[in-house]
């Protein structure tokens, strides 16, 4: 039977995004993942009576920077509150927090979604607050707190409700947590659980004139771009199955809900309903003075922001021709990206040849080592000369990734490539008299294969490639590719005419 029905999702997201500072928000306690359960607390992030917190300025900033860049308005003031709830995790029984005057509002973020489109995403609001501690259940009969998370700077954000789907969720998240680790203002590692991710999903539904909504389901906690996705897709599967069983199930006349998210099931599951923040007796925090900015001050912080990735991903696809999928993979990592500007810098011509070596046996090498490319060789000179070699055919384009792979692999940093290359005698030969004579050493030894480039009209096409690539080996890789291409032709074409 077909619905008579449409759905529509709905979701806006909580994110918790990890500062990147030394210390926690509120004590001097170190920050550190892995560290022995408990031993990064101090009075004041564990609570005790007498202990006063003290703000840290360099969380406030990076807040302040991630906000700009997701163009949301700064408050000029601000001020702390206390949330409270009880939680064996929370020493204090009441977090701080920021509630009725957010350091950031009204922002927006713009995401590149299926078929080349871009959606803007607003942002609702994002305020600084401290995380909880961690409950660990693995012993058996009892479980375990480690209070080493609690008092770290959380950036916490929050969108309107303008995410349709499951995918568009999914990038969101992806190119938030690009910005977020171009910005320096975190890691954004998952695997640390740097960002955690909390929809809030529910449906709309349309038959004929009447448009229904279901209750909104909270997934708690989602530590993945694959989790948000997934507990996406389900809830709104689950949601539609339970109005269509039960016509009652709507918005208002059915309490909202906190869920979880079971992997290995691959379903949400209830925890409780879901609190509305009269629950939490939000009130200001008297140990903590409010914060003050000038307009100037903020005008010097926006001065300071690089240039956003989707931005800049735009910029190289437009100005210079690089392909999406390139261009992604480039500004992935900001200093790969500040260097690939700067080699291109002088030559603009070079931006395909540079973006071939950066994502080529660089990447992979990069990779093999756990670092980026620009960490291995971070001289934009460097990689403009050797660009600019294989354009102008001092090298094939072979030789030129076998020069960069053993520089990285040798780990020089200050390398001349063109005297590397003469060392090395792997100068590209442009003497015409020399590339015939490999040419008829090859057509010596493969005597098949220009059988099959005369006579055989399956294999007259590929024979001429595997013959090049023979001279391209009897040569070391020094003869010029295209040159060569062009004298085979040229005795094929000889020898029909015989």
């Amino acid at each position: 039977m077909v619905a008579d029905w449409t759905t529509r999702t709905i979701v806006g997201l909580e994110i918790h995004v990890q500062l990147a500072t030394r210390t926690k928000l509120f004590c001097g306690c170190a920050l550190e993942f892995g560290a022995t359960p408990n031993s990064r607390t101090c009075p004041v992030c564990l609570g005790l009576p007498g202990s006063l917190p003290v703000m840290n300025r360099a969380a406030y900033d990076a807040s302040v920077r991630m906000a700009l860049a997701m163009n949301c308005e700064i408050a000029t003031f601000t001020k702390w509150d206390r949330k409270s709830y009880y939680y064996p995790d929370l020493p204090k029984n009441y977090q701080i927090s920021q509630f009725d005057l957010p350091l950031g509002l009204a922002g927006h973020c713009d995401v590149a979604i299926a078929d080349g489109k871009t959606k803007r995403i607003r942002i609702r609001r994002a305020h600084l607050e401290e995380d909880a501690g961690k409950n660990l259940h693995d012993t058996p009969g009892c479980s375990l707190v480690d209070l080493n998370r609690t008092g770290t700077p959380l950036l916490e954000i929050v969108t309107e409700p303008d995410i349709e789907s499951a995918q568009e969720a999914f990038d969101f998240c992806t190119d938030l947590q690009k910005l977020v680790v171009y910005l320096g203002v975190s890691e954004g590692s998952m695997q640390k659980g740097h960002m955690r991710f909390e929809p809030n999903i529910n449906v709309e539904i349309k038959r004929g004139d009447e448009i229904f909504y279901t209750p909104i389901a909270e997934v708690k906690n989602l530590n993945s771009f694959r989790a948000v996705r997934d507990a996406i897709d389900y809830e709104t599967r689950r949601q539609v199955q339970d109005w269509a069983a039960d016509e009652g199930y709507l918005l208002g006349k059915v309490e909202n809900e906190n869920r979880g998210w079971n992997a290995d099931k691959g379903i949400t599951e209830f925890q409780r309903s879901k609190e509305a923040a009269h629950d939490y007796r939000y009130f200001p925090d008297p140990d903590l003075m409010p914060v003050t900015v000038s307009t100037d001050w903020i005008d010097e912080m926006r001065a300071t922001l690089p240039e956003s990735p989707s931005i800049r991903r735009n910029r190289l696809v437009d100005e210079y021709g690089v392909a999406p999928t390139d261009a992604d993979a480039i500004v992935s990592n900001r200093a790969d990206a500040d260097l690939f500007d700067a080699a291109i810098k002088t030559d603009a011509s070079l931006a395909k040849r540079v973006t071939s070596l950066m994502l080529g046996s660089a990447k992979k090498i990069a990779n093999t080592q756990g670092s980026t490319v620009s960490a291995l060789l971070p001289s934009a000179t460097a990689w403009a000369q050797l660009a600019s070699m294989i354009n102008g055919g001092v090298v094939s384009a072979s030789v030129g990734e076998k020069l960069l792979a053993d520089v990285l692999h040798e780990s020089l940093q200050d390398v001349d490539f063109e005297q590397l290359a003469n060392d090395r005698n792997l100068v590209q030969v442009q003497d015409e008299g020399q590339m015939t004579a490999w040419i008829e050493e090859v057509f010596k030894k493969n005597e098949a294969a220009v059988k099959d480039a005369l006579s055989n009209p399956k294999k007259a096409k590929a024979a001429p490639g595997f013959l090049t690539g023979q001279v391209m080996r009897v040569s070391g890789g020094k003869a010029d590719p295209k040159a060569v291409r062009e004298l085979i032709a040229e005795k094929i074409k000889a020898l029909q005419g015989d």
